[in-house]
C-alpha cells in the first residue's frame, strides 16, 4: 500500500481563519469533510493530520501548526 500525503499550508489560530492566508487549510478541510476523515493533533509533526484509505491507498492530509513566515 502506498502513502499519499497532501499538505495544506496556512497559519494556525482564529486570526487567520477564513482569510486568503489559509486557502491551503480550507482546501484540506473540505477534502477531510467530503471523505469523512477526522482531524487529530500529531505532536511529533507539530501538525493536525487526517488519515484514511481511498481506492486501496492510504491518504494523509496535513495542516502544519507553525506560522508560514517562521517555517524557514
Amino acid at each position: 500500500m502506498s502513502l499519499k500525503l497532501i499538505v495544506g499550508l496556512g497559519n494556525p489560530g482564529l486570526r487567520y481563519r477564513g482569510t486568503r492566508h489559509n486557502l491551503g487549510f480550507a482546501t484540506v478541510d473540505k477534502w477531510a469533510e467530503a471523505l469523512a476523515f477526522s482531524w487529530k493533533f500529531e505532536k511529533r509533526f507539530n501538525a493536525e493530520i487526517a488519515e484514511g484509505i481511498i481506492g486501496g491507498q492510504k491518504l494523509t492530509l496535513l495542516k502544519p501548526q507553525t506560522f508560514m513566515n517562521l517555517s524557514g
